[in-house]
């Protein structure tokens, strides 16, 4: 019988196992319209974070001798100018930039205030449970539109900078609603795991365990819904500037925009055409990245 030596024998090597999160992401990978949302989220967020900048022209400069003029390559009005003389590239850049400001600013206070709403709800149950989610359905009650316009009426300051904080503010906080039960109900399904029991017999206290155990455990669903809420509230402060109760001068946004181009729309069809397909752009970018992040993520297809 021949002898083998253990250093002959071959060593397999280990199999390197996949996180969940890493196979979201080739699953996202694999989804076509969500990796071109991707890109073209990527291009507007630089275009509006850096486009301010490197364009030739400035927000508030006028050109006097060039008064709501059509596109042309004539001192670089590539889209023309608006009936005050200026420049609707930058405005334009300008505007993309607030509106996504706005976007993301209000949807991190509505996180903030829906996750732990909701992670505090669901883990200690009982009366406490029932007397904050009765708060979230009266909440509910009161019309989303009439809250922020009466907010922002009451609310009446002559700084637009200041009041582009409230507008944060305002929008963002009616939108945690949705959050709230959202992770309340991921909360309850969580809280009786072997992990959880496992921090609570460690001697864990309870916000420990909602912080440290609970919330990581929900950023699933709590990612799909960042993202697919930020079109929604890109649309709801454009209907606020539209209507005159949002972004305020000299500051502008892509509502405002609309709004300004609405009124133009047959002397300079050009003010109204501009911002419009933007903000078409922008939100079938948000959303078809929204659903395929929750087509990646969806527990059903791990």
């Amino acid at each position: 019988m021949t002898d083998i030596l253990l250093d002959d024998v071959p060593v397999s090597k280990g199999i390197r196992g996949r996180s969940l999160w890493e196979d979201a992401r080739r699953r996202l990978m694999r989804n076509p319209a969500a990796v071109v949302s991707l890109y073209v989220v990527a291009i507007l967020v630089l275009i509006a974070a850096f486009g301010p900048m490197l364009w030739v022209h400035k927000i508030d400069d006028i050109f006097r001798d060039s008064v709501g003029i059509g596109p042309t390559t004539a001192n670089w009005h590539l889209l023309g100018t608006d009936t005050e003389g200026r420049d609707m590239v930058a405005r334009l850049i300008f505007g993309l930039r607030i509106s996504l400001l706005v976007g993301l600013a209000a949807t991190v206070v509505a996180l903030t205030i829906g996750v732990t709403w909701g992670a505090v709800a669901g883990f200690f149950g009982g009366i406490v449970d029932d007397v904050m989610m009765r708060i979230v359905d009266v909440l509910y009650a009161i019309p989303f539109v009439f809250f922020v316009i009466v907010l922002m009426t009451v609310v009446n300051t002559p700084d637009p900078v200041v009041k582009l904080m409230w507008i944060f503010a305002a929008i963002g906080a009616v939108e945690w609603l949705t959050m709230a039960r959202i992770v309340r109900g991921q909360t309850i399904s969580l809280r009786r795991k072997e992990f959880v029991e496992a921090a609570r017999a460690s001697g864990a206290k309870p916000m420990e365990i909602v912080f440290r155990h609970i919330v990581p455990n929900v950023l699933g669903p709590v990612v799909v819904f960042a993202t697919l809420n930020i079109p929604v509230i890109i649309l709801a402060e454009s209907f606020l500037s539209f209507i005159g109760l949002g972004v305020q001068e000299p500051l502008t946004s892509l509502g405002r925009l609309i709004s300004d181009g609405s009124r133009q729309m047959i002397q300079a069809p050009w003010m109204l055409f501009a911002p419009a397909v933007t903000m078409l752009v922008t939100l079938l970018a948000l959303n078809f990245l929204g659903d395929g992040l929750r087509d990646a993520l969806d527990p059903k297809e791990r």
